[in-house]
């Protein structure tokens, strides 16, 4: 039997279909002006009418969210928070919660009703995760100040980190690379990381945001790639 794996981004979708640990398959969808708007529903529905999946793994990147303490238990809120950073449509979306122990923090996050319900049907073992959760559990905090930045096609997210703790996590829809590192800059700026005693670690799409990394390295005097996602070797789904 095989494993499905989704990760659902912006305007994207990419699965994974493992056979005994071993990526046999993977695909990617971006919607763009030419392609469908339905792009991803109809790529979801052709992976799950196979029948030879025994489990499910579902990632979302999809930037409706918020970071709270672990042990925050008033869940009826949670809406209310993501919609401190993004429109919040209840009516289809559905509200997940992912806890990070590792550093003490949760995410509640919300998806597409409409996926959630298709993959649902499928009546398989499920396991629906904030990337940003998986992206924190990766980690290995050796510094007093990191930034750690996983890249997307069309995002990027990252964490600030000082003396083992998190200070910040962001999730930015783009598609320019200045964008990014004008992103990522500002907000050092405004949690008081100086660019000379930040290290920074790099994941993900690397080769498709070159120039991001590039502008990066005139600034950061302390920077390393980590990942480099290849074919069949996704970060945030390998990780």
């Amino acid at each position: 039997m095989q494993k499905l794996s989704l990760l659902f981004m912006k305007d994207g979708l990419q699965w994974q279909i493992l056979k005994a640990k071993k990526v046999i398959e993977e695909k990617q969808f971006f919607v763009t002006e030419e392609s469908p708007a339905n792009l991803i529903e109809e790529a979801l529905n052709e992976v799950l009418s196979r029948d030879d999946f025994q489990d499910i793994t579902v990632l979302s990147t999809l930037n409706h969210f918020t970071l709270m303490p672990e042990g925050f238990e008033k869940h009826n809120l949670g809406f209310d928070l993501i919609a401190y950073n993004a429109d919040v449509d209840k009516a289809n979306e559905e509200l997940m919660l992912s806890i990070n122990k590792k550093f003490d923090v949760q995410f509640y996050y919300s998806f597409p009703k409409n996926f959630y319900k298709a993959i649902k049907a499928k009546d398989l073992p499920t396991y629906f995760n904030f990337t940003g959760e998986k992206f924190l559990n990766t980690i290995n905090n050796k510094h007093k100040k990191e930034i750690h930045i996983n890249l997307y096609k069309n995002q990027v997210e990252f964490f600030a980190l000082e003396n083992k703790k998190v200070v910040l996590y962001n999730n930015l829809d783009a598609s320019s690379e200045v964008d990014f590192l004008y992103f990522i800059m500002f907000t050092l700026s405004k949690i008081g990381f100086g660019i000379n005693d930040t290290y920074f670690y790099i994941y993900g799409e690397t080769s498709e945001n070159d120039t991001f990394i590039s502008e990066l390295q005139k600034f950061a005097k302390h920077m390393k790639i980590l990942f480099d996602n290849l074919y069949k070797k996704s970060f945030i789904l390998n990780a």
